[in-house]
Order: C-alpha cells, then sequence, then structure tokens
C-alpha cells in the first residue's frame, strides 16, 4: 500500500518529525487518516524498537505541544489513527 492524502508512513519517531503537522492535517479531513509508524515510505514495515517509549513520546507530543491540538485530538480521534508497527 502506498502514502494516499489519508495514509502517511513514518519508519521511527524522531526529533525532526513534525507529528503535531500531520495530525492537524487528517484533523482536516472529514474521514481522517492514519499514521503507521515503523513503516518506510515504499510501505515495508521496519518496525520500531521500544513500542512503549514510542508510545509515552506520542502522549508527551500531544499534550505538551498545544492544549488545542490535545483538545481536538481527543474529541476527534476517532478520525486520527496512529499505529505503531513491530516486528512481533
Amino acid at each position: 500500500m502506498t502514502e494516499t492524502n489519508r495514509i502517511e508512513y513514518k519508519a521511527q519517531l524522531t526529533k525532526d518529525l513534525d507529528l503535531e503537522k500531520e495530525v492537524v492535517a487528517f484533523l482536516n479531513f472529514h474521514e481522517g487518516g492514519l499514521v503507521y509508524i515503523g513503516v518506510n515510505k515504499t510501505g515495508k514495515t521496519v518496525g520500531v524498537a521500544d513500542p512503549d517509549g514510542d508510545c509515552l513520546k506520542l502522549k508527551t507530543v500531544l499534550k505538551t505541544t498545544s492544549p488545542l491540538l490535545l483538545w481536538a485530538c481527543l474529541m476527534l480521534f476517532q478520525n486520527v489513527i496512529i499505529k505503531l508497527l513491530t516486528y512481533d
């Protein structure tokens, strides 16, 4: 599967990843979107080394970036799904 306007692939969480931008972009679509972390740009699963740590990073980013972004995610989370893929 390739990236579309509703599917975004990220190989890993990094400091350079502008996750907030991706979430806001998907919140603008009525249908929402999916962010797959642990998948490279070609759609191949590369996995994440520390799923628990990455989940904590996601929560921290979404909580500390902006109260408005956090509210939007809580109210509209069914429209934005972030999946962490591991090698399991």
